[in-house]
C-alpha cells in the first residue's frame, strides 16, 4: 500500500481558527516523553503521541510506552490498532488530528510528542493523503517489470518517461522508481510532488521545540534504555505476540527492540547478542531522527545535556512563551 504525499501549498489555509499546539520532537532516548507529559501537566494540557510504534496494542516494553497507571496526563493516539493491522501516516493524520480537535474543545493545550517526524508533519503539516488502496494492477505489472529489468533497466525508463523524477531518485531505490513510474503514468510527476512535500505550510499553529543533547550522554542512554527493556521482559512479551501470530509485524524494519528478539526465542542468538544489536540500531535511528528535525527550520532547539528535574520544562517554556507570550499558560 502506497502512502503518498501530496502538500496543498497551492492554496493558502487560515489557521486563526485553529487550537494552537506545541510540538516535542526528537531523537529516541533524549527525553521527550518526560519532557512533554511534565509541560502538558504544567499548562493544562494532553498528550498525543507521534510515534509510530506505539499505535499498536501489546507492543509496550519495546517502545517505551509509558504504562497507563503511570501517566500524569491523558493520553491519546497509543493503542489504536492490533501489531498485524496495517496502519499509515494517512491514518494517524486522521486520529491525531481527532484527538487535537478534541483536546482543544475541552479547553486543554494539545502537546504532540515523539520521533517519527513523517507523523509529526502529517498530523501538524497541511497535507492531503490519496485515498483507497493503492495496490493495483499497475503496480503489479510494474513489480513485475522491476523483476525483469532490475534496478538499472527500471530507472533508465522513468528516465525516458520522467527525467526530473529520475535525477531525484537514486537508481537502487525501486520501490520509489515504480511508484514514480506509477505517477507518470497517471498523469502526475514525482518530482512536482517532492518539491511540493518540502513546503511547510501549517494546518494547526504550532511551537515546535526539538530537544538534543551531547552525543555520548544521547547513547548512554540509549543503551541504558536497551537494558531496562531487557531486564523488564521485552523477551517474555515477543513471545506473547509471536504465539498471538504477529510475527510479520514484529521482523518489520522499523520494529526495532522487537526483530532482534526473535533469534533469541528461537535458539538462533543470545539476549546480549540481541541487546547490542538493539543499541546499535537504535544510534543509528537517533542519527536519522536528527537528520529529519534538523532540517525544519520551524523547530527550535534546547540543549538538554546535563539538566534534570523541571529544568528541561522551564526551557520548554520560555522558548514557548518567546513564541506566543503568555497563551499557552493556564
Amino acid at each position: 500500500m502506497w502512502t503518498g504525499i501530496t502538500s496543498m501549498s497551492s492554496r493558502v489555509v487560515d489557521t486563526a481558527e485553529r487550537p494552537k499546539v506545541i510540538a516535542i520532537v526528537g531523537p529516541t532516548g533524549v527525553g521527550k516523553t518526560d519532557v512533554a507529559e511534565e509541560l502538558a501537566r504544567s499548562i493544562g494540557g494532553e498528550l498525543i503521541s507521534a510515534d509510530s510504534m506505539q499505535v499498536y496494542r501489546g507492543m509496550d516494553i519495546g517502545t517505551a510506552k509509558p504504562a497507563p497507571a503511570a501517566r500524569r496526563v491523558p493520553y491519546h493516539c497509543v493503542d489504536l490498532v492490533e501489531p498485524g493491522t496495517p496502519y499509515s501516516a494517512a491514518l494517524y493524520q486522521r486520529d491525531a488530528r481527532a484527538a487535537i480537535d478534541s483536546v482543544a474543545a475541552r479547553h486543554k493545550v494539545p502537546v504532540v510528542c515523539g520521533g517519527t517526524g513523517l507523523y509529526v508533519r502529517a498530523a501538524l503539516d497541511d497535507w492531503e493523503f490519496p485515498t483507497g488502496e493503492r495496490t493495483t494492477p499497475e503496480r503489479a505489472r510494474l513489480e513485475a517489470l522491476a523483476d525483469e529489468l532490475g534496478a538499472p533497466g527500471m530507472h533508465a525508463r522513468l528516465a525516458e518517461i520522467d527525467p526530473a523524477a529520475a535525477a531525484a531518485i537514486h537508481p537502487n531505490n525501486t520501490r520509489r522508481v515504480i511508484r514514480a513510474l506509477e505517477m507518470a503514468e497517471g498523469g502526475t510527476s514525482y518530482a512536482e510532488q517532492a518539491e511540493r512535500f518540502s513546503a511547510r505550510d501549517p494546518w494547526y499553529p504550532t511551537t515546535f521545540v526539538g530537544l538534543t543533547m551531547d552525543r555520548r550522554e544521547l547513547y548512554a542512554r540509549i543503551d541504558a534504555r536497551v537494558d531496562g527493556m531487557i531486564d523488564a521482559g521485552i523477551a517474555a512479551e515477543v513471545a506473547d505476540l509471536l504465539s498471538a501470530g504477529y510475527r510479520d509485524a514484529l521482523t518489520a524494519t522499523q520494529a526495532i527492540g522487537y526483530k532482534e528478539i526473535i533469534p533469541v526465542l528461537e535458539g538462533e542468538s543470545t539476549l546480549a547478542d540481541a541487546a547490542a544489536a538493539i543499541k546499535q540500531a537504535t544510534r543509528r535511528y537517533a542519527k536519522r531522527q536528527l537528520t529529519w528535525f534538523r532540517g525544519d527550520p520551524r523547530i527550535q532547539w534546547l540543549d538538554v545535556t546535563g539538566l534534570s528535574g523541571f529544568e528541561p520544562v522551564a526551557g520548554v517554556l520560555k522558548l514557548i512563551e518567546s513564541s506566543v507570550p503568555g497563551e499557552m499558560r493556564q
